[in-house]
């Protein structure tokens, strides 16, 4: 017997998956607004319904809410949602237009059968269709909404006490075959200017796209997953090279795109080998300058320096001051007045502290310096399903410096690792070794893991096929011949939409046991007369066949009692079963008398 459904309780069940979208959207992004203002106002649309207009416009709008958040969330589980709401909405629709013939079960099974016809087209465009960078990354907002933990401005001396985030900030796996970078420094922003308080990053303008360096051919030896984010920097290793045309490495060494994703975003790195333009880039002048006033036993002890006779021996002889003093590392530093008072008296801080003490003290014994900040180490995770891949969270980020040396170009130096042993804080819980590996983990943690590796696959698959990454597959289909991409574009879609029409008519009428007998019938050269009904069609049958009157004639009653029947669960699987195996008679039956 079927389970009739209250009209538009399936319209309903679509509702809780678009509104828990809806709460992870960002709140500076453009189209964030407007689907929340679709989405309640279709909830108020259907406190209204009353005619089967209503109900329609229902569906479309929930369908059209669905096709929001897809452009805006693209992560497994938004997916997964996306896909439940899509079902239910058409569960409702259909709900309306088959006036409770089929039960809930029947109603979601034929929902996934319309969703799966319409699969062959979306691929055909998903794949063949020209894609073009998304038009609702403009900012409605500040960029609070960011959350990488990494900002333009550092200015460490203000803060008397920094806060752990856990929250994942990217994730990163190589190619098979590719180690993991041993280093584990991983760029994000350069801080050039110096204020005397604060390190500031100065915008790269996008070059022109004919002279970014994109190598089309080198292998992939990268992948990353970056969290929304305010800024257009991404984090990279500093040797790679980007495969995405909107992606360059600026001549500071960031690896930026044209516009800040406020979406997660997914990437590549090609290997490009260890030596890049950017470390062989001159300084300018404002990686030489320091403020014409402040910090005077900062400057007396850089200018000390200056009698040496080359930069790495300035480098040299700062180090060894450094190791020479008292440091401690702390994230409850508290707040400095000056450089002079963290380095002379307080000695207390973090790696913002020491690398803004440490690029203020080389410029002022005329050594070439700057800031950078990023991300260093990670948490090497090994998935059940996928491959391993490399977790950044916020409590990852770190600054160190750029050095300018004449024989060897801009060199990373990292003073937080010059602090002694006996820091108020061990630098192994501080500062994680490059692939640390939690073993010790809860069960909730070790879930969540196994669920970000299958969510980082479905990334690489879905946000990763970008501009570049269709270009290539369609050079390697078409070669030189692409002037007929929009033809073949055309006919795919038609061959698609077919294919999608033949699935739907075999997945869902043709599972009906009425139409599969008609269809037998059809081929026993027996069909239906206008008003016949199926019992007088089969004794018509037996007629012109009598050598299968019998089986017509227990196919006939069969097909009645599971059509109209009221019966239990377990006689009407009988039943079924009983009607497939005179139908399998049937068929053989005809096959032998061919």
């Amino acid at each position: 017997m079927i389970r009739r459904l209250p009209t538009g309780a399936l319209a309903w069940c679509a509702f809780p998956p678009l509104l828990l979208q809806c709460f992870a959207l960002n709140s500076a992004a453009a189209l964030t607004w407007p689907t929340w203002g679709l989405v309640i106002c279709t909830m108020f649309k259907m406190r209204e319904t009353r005619r089967p207009f209503d109900r329609r416009l229902v569906a479309f709008l929930q369908l059209l809410s669905v096709g929001l958040l897809a452009a805006q969330l693209q992560s497994l589980l938004a997916s997964a949602l996306q896909l439940i709401a899509a079902c239910t909405a058409l569960a409702g629709l259909l709900s309306q237009e088959l006036q409770g013939m089929l039960s809930f079960r029947g109603l979601l099974q034929r929902s996934l059968q319309l969703l799966a016809a319409a699969l062959p087209l979306a691929l055909v465009l998903f794949l063949l269709v020209p894609r073009i960078p998304p038009v609702w990354t403009t900012q409605l907002g500040p960029a609070r909404g960011a959350v990488t933990g990494l900002s333009p401005d550092l200015d460490p001396l203000s803060i008397a006490s920094l806060a752990t985030v856990e929250a994942s900030a990217a994730r990163m796996t190589v190619a098979q075959g590719v180690a993991m970078p041993v280093d584990a420094y991983w760029r994000v922003l350069v801080h050039e200017t110096f204020d005397g308080r604060r390190w500031q990053h100065r915008d790269s303008p996008a070059p022109p796209t004919s002279v970014r360096d994109v190598r089309s051919t080198a292998p992939i030896s990268q992948w990353w997953v970056v969290e929304p984010s305010a800024t257009r920097a991404l984090p990279w290793d500093g040797r790679s090279a980007p495969v995405a045309a909107d992606q360059w490495v600026a001549p500071e060494g960031e690896l930026l795109m044209d516009v800040a994703s406020r979406q997660r975003r997914a990437y590549r790195l090609q290997a490009a080998g260890n030596t890049q333009d950017w470390r062989r880039r001159p300084p300018l002048a404002s990686e030489r300058q320091l403020p014409a006033v402040g910090f005077p036993r900062l400057r007396q002890l850089g200018e000390g320096f200056r009698s040496l006779p080359s930069d790495r021996e300035r480098l040299t002889a700062v180090e060894e001051w450094f190791r020479s003093q008292p440091f401690q590392y702390s994230l409850q530093p508290g707040s400095a007045l000056d450089l002079d008072d963290f380095l002379f008296d307080r000695q207390l801080g973090f790696c913002g502290h020491y690398s803004s003490a440490l690029a203020a003290l080389l410029r002022s014994a005329d050594v070439p310096a700057r800031v950078v900040s990023g991300y260093r180490g990670g948490r090497l995770v090994k998935p059940l399903g996928g491959a391993n891949y490399l977790e950044l969270r916020q409590s990852d980020a770190h600054a160190w410096v750029d050095v300018w040396l004449n024989d060897s170009g801009w060199q990373r130096v990292d003073p937080t690792l010059w602090i002694a042993p006996g820091a108020e804080t061990p630098l192994a819980q501080q500062l994680p070794a490059a692939m640390r590996d939690e073993s010790q983990l809860s069960w909730w943690q070790w879930i969540q893991r196994q669920w970000w590796g299958l969510d980082l696959v479905w990334t690489r698959w879905w946000l990763g096929f970008d501009q570049s990454s269709q270009q290539i597959w369609l050079t390697r289909l078409f070669g030189d011949q692409q002037r007929w991409l929009g033809l073949t574009v055309l006919l795919t879609s038609m061959a698609a939409s077919g294919l999608g029409w033949v699935m739907l008519r075999h997945s869902v009428a043709g599972r009906q046991p009425l139409d599969q007998s008609l269809r037998l019938l059809a081929r026993f050269g027996v069909h239906p007369l206008p008003g016949e009904s199926f019992a007088q069609l089969c004794q018509r049958a037996a007629r012109l066949h009598p050598d299968h009157a019998d089986l017509l004639a227990a196919m006939a009653d069969r097909q009645q009692l599971i059509a109209y029947a009221q019966l239990s669960a377990p006689k009407r699987q009988n039943l079924q079963r009983q009607w497939r195996m005179i139908r399998r008679r049937l068929r053989s039956s005809l096959r032998g008398s061919l």
